[in-house]
């Protein structure tokens, strides 16, 4: 079984950063993309990033809403997914969550991801 252990997030300011980590451990795998998901307070979880491909030919994928503020980023080497989180606005407090996919397909979609992490606490202060 694959566990998935978010870290990194807490309480920030409007405009600071945050950089979230997802370790992945238990038995071996080689996921096709790796995501980061968010659930702000009455709302329906959020697509925010995804990584997927090779080391010579990653693809990156971004929400609108965090296009060129955030980016993901992965160490294969540590089976560890990254978002970096910079401007932060109060809009982005929610839960964030890591997942994998094991299989190709819409990296966007929940319905893709077979392994989710417990999420974790983003809050960002006006």
């Amino acid at each position: 079984q694959v566990q998935l252990i978010e870290s990194g997030g807490g309480l920030v300011q409007t405009g600071g950063s945050l950089r979230l980590s997802c370790a992945a451990s238990g038995r071996t795998f080689s996921p096709y993309a790796m995501g980061w998901f968010r659930q702000g307070p009455g709302k329906e979880r959020e697509f925010v990033a995804a990584i997927w491909g090779s080391a010579s030919s990653t693809t990156y994928y971004y929400a609108d809403s965090v296009k060129g503020r955030f980016t993901i980023s992965r160490d294969n080497a540590k089976n560890t997914v990254y978002l970096q989180m910079n401007s932060l606005k109060v809009e982005d407090t929610a839960v964030y969550y890591c997942a994998a996919a094991t299989k190709h397909g819409i990296a966007s979609t929940t319905t893709l991801y077979d392994y989710w992490g417990q999420g974790i606490q983003v809050t960002v202060s006006s």
